[in-house]
């Protein structure tokens, strides 16, 4: 492994993994017994990918999906971002990690209720420090791409399940983020309204080169991937590309 890590080291920045997994293992205590939930995982993503972690319910893709974004820790292995590697770094520093380097959408959207949606999608960009003005105006540039405009001032309960997911895409990409992960991310949307963001999403990853993760099922998100890494029972099943 450690010769694999040299090569990779040695490549230019723009050819090397923007994900490396290796030997990535989390096993969860579930009463008096243990739950293997991914195993012995070798894995990388490519810097721009539009990828997709796909299988069934308890195919270990939410997890994988955690453990990429410092949201959990692994049993064993290692997860690298960027070249780093999360399970050398602090908690505070995982947060800090987090929160200037990874994107995160949810399946539920995870908006704050009180919050206006201008509010709800410059909270990174507040937490990072960025001036009023400034996150004023990325917040209005990102609001006008992804077709809400003029919904800045409205709060999660007056906006569409559509709406709100962009809402958490805005959210997302606000900070420039390394990578976007998305947790099922058309789970409670109607076709029409999932479709329209799947293909916005694609042509955010060609215009700009946003690296996108996902895991789902929904044959929606598989069929749009240009990467499906399929697993089961927390191993790899399959690795494909396709033309989308």
């Amino acid at each position: 492994m450690s010769d694999d890590k040299s090569a990779v080291e040695n490549l230019p920045e723009s050819s090397r993994p923007l994900i490396q997994l290796a030997d990535l293992t989390k096993i969860y205590p579930h009463g008096t017994q243990k739950v293997t939930a991914v195993i012995g995982l070798d894995l990388s993503i490519e810097p721009g990918a539009f990828a997709v972690l796909a299988g069934p319910s308890g195919s270990g893709k939410t997890t994988v999906l955690n453990l990429i974004g410092g949201l959990d820790r692994p049993t064993r292995g290692t997860v690298r971002l960027g070249g780093r590697d999360l399970g050398t770094l602090s908690a505070r520093d995982l947060a800090d990690f987090r929160l200037h380097r990874i994107g995160f959408i949810f399946q539920a959207y995870n908006l704050i209720p009180v919050l206006t949606a201008a509010e709800n999608a410059e909270f990174t960009l507040m937490l990072q420090g960025t001036p009023k003005p400034e996150r004023a105006r990325k917040i209005a540039a990102l609001f006008d791409q992804l077709g809400i405009a003029g919904l800045g001032d409205r709060r999660p309960g007056d906006l569409s399940g559509g709406q709100q997911q962009r809402v958490a895409i805005a959210r997302a990409m606000a900070a420039g983020p390394a990578v976007i992960l998305a947790d099922e991310p058309t789970a409670n949307l109607d076709s029409k309204t999932a479709e329209d963001l799947l293909e916005l999403m694609r042509r955010i990853n060609a215009e700009q080169g946003t690296t996108f993760l996902f895991s789902s099922h929904d044959p929606r998100v598989i069929s749009h991937a240009r990467r499906v890494i399929s697993l089961r029972d927390g191993r790899l099943e399959s690795d494909q590309r396709q033309n989308s």
